[in-house]
């Protein structure tokens, strides 16, 4: 007697992967361009992890803090405000040096123009609020 020939049934895998949700991070290469725009020099690969640990650490800490500034005021959304109160304990915009200055000091024309508000023809201010 002839027996039917069955394929084997291949087991399902009875553990799905659990990945462990990531924080999102600033991308590597962002960091690395902008740490040879500011030093000027190469850096090994050891160095690059440092400033990419450090890098994480401190937007972690920004973020924490707009986080207790916002909720502090009651709100659920962060404004432009409470950045500039953090960025003036920080020491970076103070009375001589004030947010517009480094706006236009730092970020390319483009995003400039979405930051600081600028008249155009037919008496328009853009961005509008």
């Amino acid at each position: 007697p002839l027996q039917l020939l069955q394929a084997k049934a291949v087991p399902k895998r009875l553990q799905t992967s659990q990945r462990k949700p990531r924080e999102p991070q600033v991308p590597r290469s962002l960091i690395k361009e902008i740490f040879r725009h500011f030093a000027k020099m190469p850096m090994t690969r050891d160095a690059f992890k440092i400033v990419e640990k450090c890098s994480d650490k401190y937007f972690k800490q920004l973020s924490d803090d707009l986080e207790a500034y916002t909720h502090h005021a009651g709100r659920k959304t962060v404004e432009v405000g409470d950045l500039e109160v953090l960025m003036r304990r920080q020491g970076l915009v103070t009375d001589k040096m004030p947010l517009n200055v480094l706006i236009e000091r730092y970020l390319p024309l483009e995003y400039r123009k979405l930051l600081i508000p600028i008249a155009v023809s037919g008496n328009k201010v853009i961005p509008c609020k």
